[in-house]
């Protein structure tokens, strides 16, 4: 029996009437991709409080690698229930909290003694992260990267890239963040050619020390280890240890975001272990929490040290029943092989993919590592122009055909996968063959 279930048109007669009820009650500025209201969740499917099914490719943005309600989490949560809610780790601690800090030291990259703080999102997280940054090397200055995405707060908006909708109209952002071209070969900022550039964007950092900051008045470089929001680009593979190398020889830490790729998505634990890398800051958030707000700093213990008591922390930061589900994912990461699911969905996506960019000239690129891909769509292969009209009538199609499905790029024009880990092959076909046919219907063929 197939999964995607629809008995209404899309939207149905009650997400309609929700629809109108937050026009009235809800700011404008939160927008949604979809206007379904969904009443049930389980695995990688969604039900509509109008009753229609769908397999889900967005997880929450990557927040349910181990998918809907998993029901080792959902005990672990429950059990929680029955202790306590919330005392403020600040004031009366709790075992809990160590424990998952313990656990996380663990499974990051890096062969060295570490400290983990726990808060409650990914943007939080990052923040926490250049203030640590700071603290540790008694420099003020922050290196990130154009098509970046590190949240929406002050800080986190001005380290990240895309102006529309996320940027426009807040300014003035906090200062000394210098930002510098990612390795996005498909649109390369120098016009170059991977492998004969010779990796030009990572070595240009030199070059950023010399003509736009010094290096002593730089305390990190942060970047997203595979672009999230900025589309999905993952840079070859030795771009991080020449940029890494660059940063530890002028005393400069390097901070990986791994909120969207950490946490399996990529099929490693944390999307680093790719590169071979040893981030000094590591940061997680999104699917650790298996659907409650978590995040994470986990560091050198060193650099973890350097604010002092009372410097860092949060009244809901840590909170008990996260930490509680975050642990029980983290088993289910042991227990069931997630890491090995995440690759094969990744080739199953690449070889159906990899067909239709054969097939239409629409399909301009496809890229990803494990179960973090995505096609970028453009007008034209020869100019590469964007495509975003385009892939907003390709969402669209999806969701009134039952797929959900979560946009990305700079250009807005890029189509990503983050179905839950835990998707079923005949799912994951029946998805895929409604994004086949949304390409149809756009390329007309």
């Amino acid at each position: 029996m197939p999964t995607i279930q629809l008995r209404s048109a899309i939207p149905g007669p009650k997400s309609i009437a929700l629809s109108e009820r937050r026009s009235s009650a809800v700011p404008r500025g939160l927008s949604h991709g979809t206007p379904v209201y969904v009443a049930k969740a389980e695995d990688a499917w969604l039900e509509d409080v109008d009753g229609n099914r769908f397999i889900d490719f967005a997880g929450g943005i990557g927040c349910t690698n181990a998918g809907h309600r998993r029901e080792t989490v959902l005990s672990a949560i429950r059990e929680q229930l029955d202790r306590f809610l919330h005392t403020c780790i600040q004031v009366t601690p709790y075992e809990l909290y160590i424990r998952l800090c313990e656990r996380l030291n663990q499974v990051t990259p890096g062969n060295f003694s570490k400290k983990t703080l726990l808060v409650n999102t990914g943007a939080e997280a990052v923040e926490n992260a250049v203030k640590i940054a700071r603290a540790h090397t008694g420099r003020p200055g922050i290196i990130c990267f154009e098509d970046a995405f590190h949240g929406r707060t002050m800080m986190t908006l001005a380290l990240t890239s895309k102006t529309h909708p996320y940027k426009a109209g807040f300014a003035p952002f906090p200062g000394d963040v210098y930002r510098i071209p990612y390795a996005y070969c498909y649109r390369c900022s120098y016009s170059l050619k991977y492998p004969s550039c010779d990796l030009f964007c990572a070595r240009h950092l030199e070059d950023t020390f010399k003509r736009v900051v010094a290096s002593e008045d730089v305390a990190a470089v942060i970047a997203e280890p595979v672009l999230g929001e900025g589309g999905f680009i993952a840079p070859p593979p030795e771009f991080f240890r020449v940029l890494i190398d660059i940063c530890h020889k002028h005393g400069v830490l390097f901070i990986a975001d791994e909120v969207q790729s950490g946490f399996g998505r990529t099929g490693k634990m944390f999307a680093s272990e790719h590169y071979g890398i040893e981030p000094d800051i590591i940061v997680s958030a999104k699917s650790i929490g298996g659907g409650l707000p978590l995040a994470a700093i986990t560091g050198r213990a060193e650099i973890m040290d350097a604010p002092g008591p009372g410097a860092l922390g949060g009244t809901f930061a840590g909170n008990p029943l996260s930490c509680a589900a975050a642990l029980a994912v983290l088993e289910l990461f042991e227990t069931e092989n997630l890491l090995g699911r995440a690759n094969e969905l990744g080739r199953h996506f690449q070889k159906r993919a990899q067909e239709w960019q054969k097939r239409w000239p629409i399909v301009g690129d496809v890229r990803g590592l494990g179960g973090m891909q995505a096609i970028e769509l453009v007008k034209s292969r020869e100019t590469r122009e964007p495509a975003p009209d385009e892939t907003n009538q390709i969402t669209r199609y999806c969701y009134e055909h039952g797929l959900i499905t979560v946009t990305a790029g700079s250009y807005s024009n890029v189509i990503r996968v983050l179905v839950p880990l835990v998707v079923t092959a005949a799912q994951m076909g029946e998805g895929l063959d409604v994004l086949e046919a949304a390409l149809h219907s756009v390329c007309h063929e």
